[in-house]
């Protein structure tokens, strides 16, 4: 009998997983982008703290953050980024353009250049407030 509750109840949970799933419904797909930009905000918002003066430098911190910031640049995103999860079909909830998919592989540019320039950062983080100084732009930018 447990072994009818947990095939009827994993049938249902799939069943209604691709039925949102084939509705587009990218919440979950929206959320983790979201998060991910919540996750660089956040990482930046330390390095441009010390690098504008209003936070102490601090090797380890800035070394943590702008490690960070790579490991998040490395990491494969794909699956966050269905078609049609963009702001046209999904409005109120995203603010993904349409071009990153009409215009795509052109994103890939952007995911380079962020790849790049947070390596840099990582690279200079730990060697003083002007190796945070002089990357900061380049991956606030992104």
């Amino acid at each position: 009998m447990k072994k009818l509750l947990t095939l009827t109840l994993s049938l249902i949970f799939a069943l209604n997983l691709a039925s949102a799933v084939s509705a587009g419904n990218f919440d979950w797909q929206i959320k983790a982008r979201k998060a991910s930009m919540t996750l660089r905000a956040f990482n930046l918002g330390i390095l441009g703290a010390m690098a504008k003066g209003d936070m102490k430098y601090d090797a380890d911190k800035a070394n943590v953050a702008a490690g960070n910031l790579a490991a998040l640049a490395n990491m494969n995103e794909s699956a966050m980024w269905p078609q049609k999860s963009d702001m046209t079909a999904n409005p109120g909830i995203t603010r993904a353009k349409l071009e990153i998919w009409t215009t795509f592989p052109k994103i890939g540019e952007s995911s380079k250049a962020f790849k790049d320039s947070a390596a840099k950062m990582a690279a200079a983080a730990g060697s003083g407030i002007d190796g945070i100084r002089a990357n900061i732009r380049a991956n606030s930018g992104v």
